[in-house]
């Protein structure tokens, strides 16, 4: 049964991946290209529009209000581009905004903005510009990879007459409808504001974000969202680029702790990827309670029940073919979280998804239907071989019989480990029944940098999910 299989699996699992620990290899990020928190759902913001409600200028130029324009002046002196650039050279890598919020010269911004200089600070150094045009070194103080936040000095005294922004407190929170303010270099071709409005927080995200109204684009990321008042509520973060003026923010909440925790702290040190692996442990921990605590959703009275999830912090996604097709039927299911971690460009961690396709072939009979069934399922387990993060040894798939409630099952287990986040793995599971001939079910199920021990577990979890109900 599913109990001693899995002890079987885990050992041979642990043998097959004793030795294998490692390393996320990181690529500089494009100029313009200041990745989001939110890879799945969007890349760093896209073009601004004419806020709703501004009237236009003769010509076609959108008049700011004044409502923004008494802000931008407000904060003017505390904003800044943050700039990527090579060792030794002054070619830019990498743009991004920023903003003061400590009399220290203390600034934030977001991880992705600085992440090529943290993962590679043989190669890259940060600076900063200002509305004025001043310039200086900056040094990475500290980082938040899973709310997609950094802490950043300036290093040479400048701004030291600044008085910083000033967090909006807790006491007072949002409301629907508030007019909100967003600062930032938008595609590195001035400062800006952009206005728009707090529409809550983002339903069915694992960490809470902020839905803003209104328009970023790349290089605003890591600038200061302001209230009326001037006061900041949230940190830029992504757009939808399927979308208009559905964009995100980091709630200030966060950016208040990292301020907090490490206002004292001194300058990272050349290997960041001890202090990643330790944030993503706590976030792979939370996110595997947090998973498995759900029940999944009533399954049907007859054929075949598979684990869905309900949608607190998924989104499910579903289609079938026509009533009228004459070949094999299918009716499919989607689900993922809509969020990642951003660690580089080429890896975004931390993310479950999987998939359930039924199969109906009871109209091209049981022969064409073993043929169609085992072709799809074959094509899943070549495309396992090839999938995963950059950064990770190569995969390791193992494959056995499961029996679970009625339901016998083929299933595919593959983990592969990276080589510089030791002790996390990403795991993919591929599931086929076998008990009928005329139809069937295939599942894939995926999670990104866990550890072995909760890769396990969450594999149990998801198998115990299916049964044959008749």
């Amino acid at each position: 049964m599913i109990e001693s299989l899995m002890r079987c699996r885990c050992r041979m699992l642990a043998v097959m991946l004793a030795g294998l620990t490692g390393m996320v290899m990181a690529q500089p990020v494009l100029p313009g290209r200041d990745g989001p928190r939110s890879p799945a759902v969007a890349a760093a913001p896209a073009l601004p529009m004419p806020a709703a409600g501004t009237g236009t200028e003769a010509g076609g130029a959108p008049t700011p209000s004044v409502s923004a324009q008494r802000i931008y002046a407000g904060a003017r002196e505390q904003l800044v581009q943050v700039r990527t650039l090579l060792q030794g050279d002054s070619s830019q890598a990498t743009v991004g905004s920023g903003f003061l919020v400590d009399a220290r010269g203390l600034l934030l911004t977001n991880y992705h903005v600085v992440s090529t200089v943290a993962l590679q600070p043989q190669r890259y150094r940060l600076v900063y510009t200002t509305a004025s045009g001043q310039e200086g070194p900056l040094e990475l103080i500290a980082f938040d990879v899973v709310h997609d936040l950094a802490l950043v000095r300036v290093g040479d005294g400048g701004l030291a007459e600044v008085a910083p922004l000033v967090m909006r407190g807790a006491e007072r929170p949002l409301a629907r409808g508030e007019r909100i303010f967003s600062l930032g270099n938008p595609l590195d071709v001035g400062f800006a504001v952009m206005e728009g409005h707090y529409n809550g927080l983002v339903e069915r995200s694992f960490y809470p974000n902020i839905f803003f109204g209104g328009s970023l684009s790349g290089g605003m990321s890591g600038g200061p969202a302001l209230d009326e008042a001037g006061q900041v509520i949230g940190v830029n973060v992504a757009t939808r680029r399927d979308g208009e003026q559905i964009s995100f923010l980091v709630p200030a909440e966060f950016a208040r702790q990292l301020l907090a925790q490490h206002a004292e702290a001194e300058p990272v040190g050349e290997d960041v990827y001890p202090e990643i692996t330790r944030q993503l442990m706590e976030h792979q921990q939370a996110l595997t309670e947090r998973f498995m605590a759900q029940p999944w959703l009533p399954s049907p009275d007859q054929g075949y029940a598979v684990p869905v999830p309900q949608e607190i912090f998924m989104r499910c996604w579903g289609r079938s073919t026509s009533d009228e097709d004459k070949g094999m039927r299918v009716r499919r299911s989607d689900c993922s979280m809509d969020t990642q971690i951003f660690i580089s460009e080429r890896n975004r961690l931390g993310g479950i998804r999987m998939q359930h396709r039924w199969f109906d072939g009871r109209l091209i009979g049981p022969w064409r239907f073993a043929q169609q069934y085992s072709e799809r399922f074959e094509g899943q387990i070549f495309s396992s071989w090839r999938f995963g993060q950059r950064g990770e040894t190569p995969r390791q798939c193992h494959e056995r019989f499961v029996e679970q409630a009625g339901l016998t099952m083929r299933v595919v287990a593959c983990l592969d480990a990276y080589k510089k986040l030791e002790g996390l793995y990403d795991l993919r599971l591929l599931v086929a029944s076998v008990n009928q001939p005329e139809q069937g079910v295939q599942s894939v199920f995926s999670v990104s940098a866990v550890s072995y021990d909760n890769a396990m577990r969450l594999m149990h979890h998801f198998l115990e999910g299916f049964a044959w109900k008749g």
